[in-house]
């Protein structure tokens, strides 16, 4: 049973000396009870203290680690159900299957076409990360020399599956320290996965007909002292494995229930690739720690890399490029155009491709507007006529180009007459969509 933030106070050493941040040992106590700190934080607990209260100041959903080094991913460890509510802390996971019984030939185009998967967006590098590789031929050979290929050609992380727990234990040798997940994991045999884990450093995958019995197969493996677990929660019904994926993570937050406090792997299914497209956006969107489709399509795979990257940034941090003065579309000169706009990433990603289409060399002035798109950010009282000159001055603008004249969206027109009473500049009124720059520079500008 969770203990509660009297049971947790009675235990801390009541000096309220401050040191953990909080300012009296009951509020400490209360915060940990929560889940929104962190034990540690107190540097004059005792050590028979500590561990007493170690379970209860762990997180409720525990922080797996799969890999090592620059490599690794961390998953897991979230503090809420909604992202509203604080925020998401780790992206999940996104890779694919490859079988044991791939041809040659459609191995190396899987792991060819695994390796593309890596895109750009708002200035982010975002790419699929693990590869599961399965014993679909209950062949320990066939198993190795797939697991072997897999690894000298990709710099995937592994998931790697079969029933053959020799093979499993051979597989994760090839893997070396790159601290795979094995599996899976079942009532029959959780203690010999769990000495070949403890072994090699490897995480487990769980798995079991329901969730009582994924709960039993975890609290057995917990049960020797080994926490690094993953649950399968995949089911041929999207439907039933969103509700599991649900029922687990209320539960592991809720009701504190530890046996299946672990991030959640699901492969899809369906009947096409639209399903397959659906069942992932739903498992990202809801909570699964890694999701495995089957193809590497990246006509799926750029879509759910961007609902990740979404639905993982901070609410309340947006994404923000730097506030400074930008030369687009090769090596502007003193008679270039001045374009100004706000440090919001999705607005400087959508204004910059435009200027490079309008083939025309352009200087690109961001303004910090603490990362609020336009007009939310003029709304705001962050992006007005002195934020603009301010920015001017800092980018010494009037030793860049000769002819003075500044282009600011058409959205805020209205700044324009303030503008120009307190720098001088002649300011023109650009476009109030991205869209119509080209067409803008090559026209109006010219």
């Amino acid at each position: 049973m969770a203990l509660t933030g009297l049971d947790i106070y009675k235990l801390l050493p009541k000096t309220n000396c401050k040191k953990c941040g909080f300012p009296t040992c009951l509020a400490f106590a209360m915060a940990i009870a929560a889940k929104k700190t962190a034990l540690d934080k107190c540097p004059d607990i005792s050590d028979e203290a500590k561990a007493t209260l170690s379970a209860a100041s762990e997180p409720p959903i525990r922080t797996i680690t799969i890999g090592a080094g620059e490599k690794k991913l961390e998953i897991g460890g979230e503090t809420v159900l909604f992202r509203h509510e604080k925020t998401f802390f780790h992206p999940c996971g996104l890779g694919i299957t490859i079988s044991d019984t791939t041809s040659p030939a459609d191995l190396q185009d899987k792991i060819k076409k695994f390796n593309a998967l890596s895109f750009e967006r708002v200035g982010q590098k975002v790419k699929a990360e693990i590869i599961a590789v399965k014993n679909d031929s209950n062949d320990k050979s066939k198993f190795i020399n797939t697991v072997k290929e897999v690894k000298s050609k990709t710099t995937a992380l592994l998931v790697l599956l079969s029933n053959d727990t020799s093979a499993l234990e051979e597989a994760v040798k090839i893997a070396g320290d790159a601290k795979p997940v094995i599996g899976p994991a079942n009532i029959s045999n959780a203690d010999q996965i769990t000495a070949i884990a403890k072994s090699n450093n490897a995480n487990i995958l769980a798995t079991g007909k329901d969730l009582d019995e994924i709960s039993t197969v975890t609290g057995k493996i917990s049960a020797s002292g080994y926490k690094e677990i993953l649950i399968d929660l995949s089911n041929v019904k999207d439907i039933t494995s969103l509700e599991n994926l649900t029922q687990t993570r209320r539960m592991a937050l809720k009701k504190n229930i530890r046996s299946i406090g672990f991030p959640a792997l699901v492969f899809t299914s369906g009947a096409n690739t639209y399903d397959h497209l659906s069942y992932a956006a739903m498992a990202i969107a809801k909570y699964a720690g890694i999701v495995i489709l089957p193809e590497p399509d990246p006509s799926i795979f750029l879509p759910l890399v961007t609902l990740r990257q979404n639905i993982y940034t901070d609410p309340q941090k947006p994404v923000t490029v730097d506030s400074k003065l930008y030369a687009i579309g090769g090596q502007p000169g003193a008679n270039s155009p001045v374009i100004v706009t706000t440090n919001f990433s999705l607005t400087f990603f959508s204004v910059e491709p435009e200027i490079l289409n309008a083939k025309v060399p352009t200087w690109l002035l961001i303004v910090d507007t603490d990362g609020l798109s336009v007009l939310t950010a003029w709304a705001a009282e962050k992006f007005h006529a002195e934020k603009v000159l301010d920015a001017m001055k800092k980018a010494n603008l009037e030793s860049v180009v000769s002819h003075k004249k500044i282009i600011i969206p058409g959205y805020v027109a209205v700044m324009a007459p303030k503008l120009n009473e307190i720098s001088g500049w002649e300011i023109l009124i650009g476009p109030r969509e991205a869209s119509a720059i080209p067409k803008y520079l090559r026209s109006s500008w010219q």
